[in-house]
Parts: structure tokens; C-alpha cells; sequence
């Protein structure tokens, strides 16, 4: 079982909060946490992101001992985290809609790669073909997600057709939990400090630390008990 704490932009910009909320992750039992790369990076823009500051983050993460992770959105974002040789990469479905080259270039590091189905149309085909470390997330891209977007909709189980996790917007942590009951391998969820923050609207379908960590417990207990059959 994985569970992926997605940080994205919740720092607000504040660089330093990214320390807190690694050491926090940690501590809610994520496995990995993940900074978005490429988005909103434009001088004082707030996701802009040097390579010394992505240098501080891998050493913050190294610290907590929990694995750094980074969704590619541009070429120039691609560019940039080869030279630190991640062992691990997020496709996002935005970057699969827009820049599907850019997609393959990522895949074709051969190393651990996510790949989210948000905004990926083609529901018959995937976008590559199966692999080793190459894990889909299905997910519904609207921020946030409600109960009547997932209805009908969400996946009857998690162990078919190369999709074996899921990406979660929605409020709460009750859909992650439904995914990890119907097989799902892999949870993202949002992370935050405080949910009732304005500043990006990713705050209110994060997790707050006690919430993350309520949902790794119970989604771990889950994955036992299925792989028990109890």
C-alpha cells in the first residue's frame, strides 16, 4: 500500500512552510510526498521552484526519510529535475492532455512513474502501454469533487485493466478509503496544514495531518484484510 501526500502548491508560496509539511506527511504516514513542477513557476508566481530550492526540498525529505516526488508540467521542468536523477515521477493528467510528447519523455526515464487518468479521454485505450513501474491512478478532475461527480463512475474495482490507484479531490477521506475496499494499491490525496486556508483552492479537499494519518491507518488495516480474504 502507498499513500502519496500531495503538497502541490499548499505552502502558499511560503517556501519554509514545505518543511513542516514534509516532517507532518512523514509523520501521517505517507510514503511519498509530492511538489508539482512546471505550474504557476513564473517569477513571483507562487509555485516558482529554482534548483536550489528543489535541492532543499530533497534534503528535507531525506531528512524525514520519506521518498520526494514531482509532477512534470513543462519541458522546462523536465529539463531540470533530470540533473538531480529522481528514482521516482508523477505524470500528471493535465501534462497528458496538453503535452503529450512531453508524457513520453518522462516514461521513457524508465524509472517509477504515476500517471493520473483525470483528464485522459480515451477511456478504451491507455495512454502506454503496460510496464514495469509504470502505475495509472484514476482520478476525476474537478477541484473539488463531489459525491454526484463520482457516481456511477467510480471504478468497481482497482485491480483491472492497469489502474491501480486512485487520485482523490474529493472532501473527506471516506473516497479514498472506498477505493482502497474495492482494491486500490495507491492513494493521492491533498495535504494541508489547515483546510479553512483561501489562499489556492486545493486547501478544503486536502487532508489535514490528523485525517491523513486516520486514513493510512484504517486504508492499511483494509489492504491487510483483503490480502488475508477476511
Amino acid at each position: 500500500m502507498i499513500f502519496i501526500a500531495e503538497i502541490g502548491m499548499n505552502y502558499n508560496g511560503h517556501f519554509p512552510l514545505c518543511y513542516e509539511l514534509i516532517k507532518h506527511a512523514k509523520f501521517s504516514g505517507a510514503n511519498i510526498v509530492k511538489f508539482q513542477l512546471g505550474w504557476r513557476d513564473k517569477p513571483g508566481e507562487i509555485n516558482q521552484l529554482d534548483k536550489a530550492k528543489i535541492k532543499q526540498l530533497y534534503e528535507w525529505a531525506d531528512y524525514f526519510e520519506i521518498d520526494l516526488m514531482f509532477s512534470i508540467i513543462s519541458i522546462d521542468a523536465f529539463n531540470i529535475i533530470k540533473q538531480f536523477k529522481p528514482n521516482k515521477i508523477k505524470i500528471a493528467s493535465r501534462t497528458l492532455r496538453d503535452n503529450i510528447d512531453l508524457a513520453k519523455k518522462i516514461v521513457d526515464l524508465k524509472i517509477e512513474t504515476f500517471v493520473s487518468l483525470g483528464m485522459w479521454e480515451n477511456k478504451k485505450k491507455l495512454p502506454f502501454k503496460k510496464k514495469k513501474d509504470l502505475y495509472y491512478l484514476w482520478c476525476k478532475s474537478k477541484y473539488p469533487t463531489d459525491n454526484k461527480d463520482l457516481a456511477n463512475v467510480f471504478p468497481a474495482k482497482f485491480d483491472q485493466n492497469n489502474i491501480v490507484g486512485y487520485s482523490d479531490h474529493s472532501i473527506g477521506i471516506e473516497m479514498p478509503i472506498l477505493a482502497i475496499s474495492r482494491g486500490a494499491q495507491i492513494i493521492e490525496k491533498h495535504f494541508t496544514l489547515d483546510k479553512s486556508d483561501t489562499t489556492i483552492r486545493d486547501h478544503v479537499l486536502s487532508a489535514t495531518p490528523e485525517e491523513f494519518l486516520q486514513m493510512t491507518k484504517i486504508g492499511k488495516d483494509i489492504f491487510k484484510k483483503l490480502r488475508l480474504k477476511i
